[in-house]
């Protein structure tokens, strides 16, 4: 039986290629894609696939937040992060969330099948340009000065919608939550991150990969 794999990329021309990278080897078929975060978690539910090809950087829910509600709700369904960036907090939090694997985009043409057959197999995966010392140095340990250790998951998607320009009433709307709930959710990220209006709310987002660099 084949490795079942959903790709999940927000670059419909990325995830093309990735889909033709992973489909020239016959023992892996990919059973679907996903456009965001928020989708990926809902077609890995659906699908039930063996592994979650996921891009970190995506709209709406980022890479490293969908892959720890799969990893929550689907413990069997194993997940390798792409990213542009090699960045240790990055790789930390990424592990933190579940992932299995971790393969920068610039390597993906030639590491991914290689990740796929490791991480199936049960291992870890790493791109070559990511060090030993730093995986060494980030498993199991805790990310030192990572402030987004203070929010909790609901207040990290906040954040993100925030980040990427969406009213209080658009994100009420897609978290199905009160309008009030989300300028409570609001009031928390300004008071935890002693960050006092929106524009450096969005810098902070943006400079610990909360939201799309890419």
């Amino acid at each position: 039986m084949p490795v079942r794999i959903l790709i999940a990329d927000d670059h419909a021309i990325v995830a093309e290629g990735l889909q033709h990278v992973v489909a020239a080897d016959s023992a892996f078929e990919v059973v679907g894609r996903a456009g965001d975060g928020r989708q990926a978690v809902s077609r890995a539910i659906e699908l039930e696939p063996d592994i979650v090809v996921m891009d970190m950087a995506m709209p709406e829910m980022n890479g490293i937040e969908a892959t720890r509600a799969i990893h929550d709700r689907i413990p069997g369904t194993r997940v390798i992060i792409l990213s542009m960036y090699s960045n240790p907090e990055y790789v930390y939090r990424a592990l933190q969330a579940g992932a299995s694997g971790f393969v920068v985009k610039r390597s993906a043409a030639r590491e991914l099948v290689d990740a796929i057959r490791a991480v199936h197999a049960g291992r870890h995966y790493f791109s070559a340009q990511i060090a030993e010392s730093v995986i060494g140095r980030y498993v199991g340990t805790p990310a030192p000065g990572d402030p987004l250790r203070l929010l909790s998951a609901r207040e990290r998607e906040v954040l993100q919608l925030l980040a990427e320009s969406k009213s209080v009433g658009d994100i009420a709307g897609i978290l199905h939550l009160s309008p009030k709930t989300i300028e409570t959710y609001r009031a928390r990220l300004y008071e935890k991150l002693d960050i006092h209006d929106l524009p450096a709310l969005v810098r902070f987002a943006i400079q610990h990969g909360v939201t799309a660099l890419e």
